[in-house]
Order: structure tokens, then C-alpha cells, then sequence
């Protein structure tokens, strides 16, 4: 993704391109785990775990998802190759849509 497309964020659907199911039924969230230190702010000692804003594991259509923020590739474009990387290496579905911010 270039500069254009920082108005966008990523839904990377826990669905191959052969329409399989992709296993294990928890990889959206073990992988927003990862991201969770990729964050606009440090976590303080008393903050819960929580994952990052920019990072969520979410639903679309039923469909197991991780919601990737643009904000993530602008500050961090180490941590956006990596789950891009990740999309591409197990042949998951990526949609794109146009945030508001």
C-alpha cells in the first residue's frame, strides 16, 4: 500500500482464496496479541491488556477478522508489513474499506 491508500483500512477475513476456513478458530485474536504493543501511546503499568486500537480481531458476515488501521502503517510500517505478510503467507482474503478519519 502506498500513501493513497492511508484513508483506508484492512479486513483480513479468516478465509482462504479457496473459501476455507483458516485454523486455529482464535488466530484473529492471537495475532492482534501480537500487535498489541503497536499502540498510539505506551500502556502504563496499571492499564488491563488490551489490544491496540489499531489492531482488532472483529466479525464480518460471520467471517472471523482482524481490522488493521491505517494509523498503524504510518507510525509503524514494520508492524502493517508484518500482518500484510502473514494475510499474503496463508492466502487470506483482504478487503479494504474507506475510514472516516
Amino acid at each position: 500500500m502506498d500513501d493513497a491508500d492511508l484513508g483506508k483500512e484492512i479486513v483480513i477475513l479468516g478465509v482462504t482464496s479457496q473459501g476455507r476456513t483458516f485454523r486455529p478458530s482464535n488466530w484473529a485474536e492471537r495475532l492482534a496479541g501480537v500487535m498489541s504493543v503497536y499502540r498510539p501511546q505506551a500502556a502504563r503499568p496499571s492499564d488491563y491488556i488490551s489490544y491496540s486500537p489499531w489492531c482488532m480481531p472483529s466479525t464480518e458476515d460471520g467471517v472471523k477478522c482482524l481490522v488493521v488501521q491505517p494509523a498503524l502503517q504510518k507510525k509503524f510500517p514494520e508492524a502493517w508489513q508484518y500482518v500484510e505478510q502473514f494475510a499474503r503467507e496463508n492466502d487470506l482474503q483482504v478487503r479494504e474499506r474507506v475510514t472516516a478519519h
